[in-house]
């Protein structure tokens, strides 16, 4: 399984971050932090070429069972989404909560997990 799911859009960075806090609100997910990396790194001096923007997402119910199940999910959460625009082309993905709690070898996490993708792969879809 990758690790990422990612699609492209014609929306410039800040549009799709819109776009996309919109899409996740419609399906119970907050934006909890958003990392503007580009600032961070021109605070401290360096440069990057690409636009990066990391939303740090999460769905509090489903966040609760996972925690309540497992303690040690805490090390997946929260979820990311990455909007990026490398080379003149906006991305928007999500790294995917499957992957990461398939590491874990618990079966009712990976059925928490694949749900949880479900959604945050709708909300990028519906944000390209």
């Amino acid at each position: 399984m990758d690790f990422a799911y990612e699609v492209k859009t014609e929306r410039g960075v800040e549009e799709a971050v819109v776009a996309v806090q919109a899409a996740l609100a419609e399906r119970g997910f907050s934006v909890l932090w958003e990392l503007n990396v580009n600032q961070t790194l021109q605070s401290k001096g360096f440069a990057l070429e690409h636009e990066v923007r990391i939303l740090e997402v999460c769905s509090a119910p489903r966040a609760e069972r996972a925690l309540g199940n497992n303690p040690a999910a805490a090390y997946f959460l929260p979820c990311k989404v990455v909007v990026k625009r490398v080379e003149g082309q906006t991305t928007i993905g999500l790294t995917r909560p499957g992957a990461l709690m398939g590491l874990m070898g618990d079966e009712s996490m990976c059925a928490l997990a694949r749900e949880v993708e479900a959604e945050l792969v709708a909300a990028v879809d519906a944000a390209r």
